[in-house]
């Protein structure tokens, strides 16, 4: 199979595609034919060796958690998939090397759930990390009907997912983007509010009572302005700020969960859920989409399209 691969930690430019044998399927595990794979900041970040001190990573490292595809093959004792199944997941493994910016990707049946019969293959590549990201920051934080939510970077990968899953719980969503963003924001069900410097007393104008929960995607000073605008300052979910327990609030770390995907596909299956493609590239291009990861700009999702349409 061809891969993008890198050889040692480094940037963009040293990902390669490359020859790879075939992956194995173990007992419990499926084949699956690459459609598309979903591009996240944490693939670069892996690629730079900035979680080096936290996930271990092995060379040559083939790149990818988000994925979407078709079932090839499946592995001794799996009667939850079979081969044609088209299937989703996050595809994260014990180590970091054998991911999904490739033709093919072994996963095991507890990473994966069935594809959204609604979404193209592109738009579900770029559901299962970031779509699980919101999903299980709002459950940490209780979000439920009538409640007003505060998102914090609304606009981008995880952000997008959350104003959605919010509004999808009945809540009303408050949330922050650049003023280009504001329409976007809008479309996706929620109330824009332009992030900077006065952006509690924005908050305020919009919910002089205060917001009943906050769920941060972006970092910096998103937690302490939360507290100052919640009911309960405890309320607050980051994936960003690692001192969010200390401050009072949550720290969430994205977890695989079949039971979760599959209530993504569900919302997205319903209508409730969309997911806007900033940019898809071909596999071959994965560099070009890290560098526009890392600008940081990004509308939605980037996402690789991986072998015949």
């Amino acid at each position: 199979m061809k891969a993008m691969t890198l050889q040692q930690y480094g940037q963009p430019e040293d990902l390669k595609l490359t020859d790879h044998p075939d992956p194995k399927v173990a007992p419990g595990e499926v084949l699956v034919r690459v459609k598309a794979a979903g591009v996240n900041p944490v693939d670069w970040k892996l690629g730079e060796g900035l979680l080096d001190a936290l996930m271990e990573t092995r060379f040559p490292m083939i790149p990818g958690w988000d994925v979407a595809g078709v079932v090839e093959r499946v592995g001794l004792d799996v009667e939850e998939f079979a081969p044609g199944d088209e299937v989703y997941g996050y595809v994260r493994k014990d180590s970091v090397q054998l991911g999904t910016y490739a033709e093919l990707v072994s996963a095991h049946v507890r990473l994966l759930a069935r594809k959204p019969a609604s979404l193209t293959w592109e738009q579900a590549a770029g559901v299962p990390l970031a779509g699980l990201t919101a999903y299980q920051s709002a459950k940490r934080v209780g979000v439920g009907a009538g409640e007003t939510v505060l998102v914090h970077a609304a606009a981008g990968g995880v952000g997008m997912f959350g104003v959605q899953i919010a509004a999808a719980l009945g809540a009303r969503v408050i949330g922050t983007a650049s003023e280009r963003n504001h329409d976007f924001v809008r479309e996706l069900g929620g109330e824009p509010v332009t992030y900077g410097d006065g952006l509690v007393d924005r908050i305020r104008a919009l919910a002089p009572d205060g917001v009943d929960a906050a769920l941060d995607f972006v970092g910096g000073e998103a937690v302490g302005v939360s507290r100052q605008v919640l009911k309960s300052p405890e309320r607050v979910a980051s994936i960003v700020d690692t001192d969010a327990l200390e401050k009072g609030g949550h720290y969430v770390w994205v977890r695989p969960d079949p039971a979760d995907l599959a209530a993504l596909a569900e919302l997205a299956d319903q209508g409730r859920l969309t997911v806007h493609i900033d940019r898809a590239l071909p596999l071959s291009e994965a560099a070009e989409a890290w560098r526009i990861s890392r600008d940081g700009h990004t509308r939605g999702k980037l996402v690789l399209t991986v072998g015949e349409r």
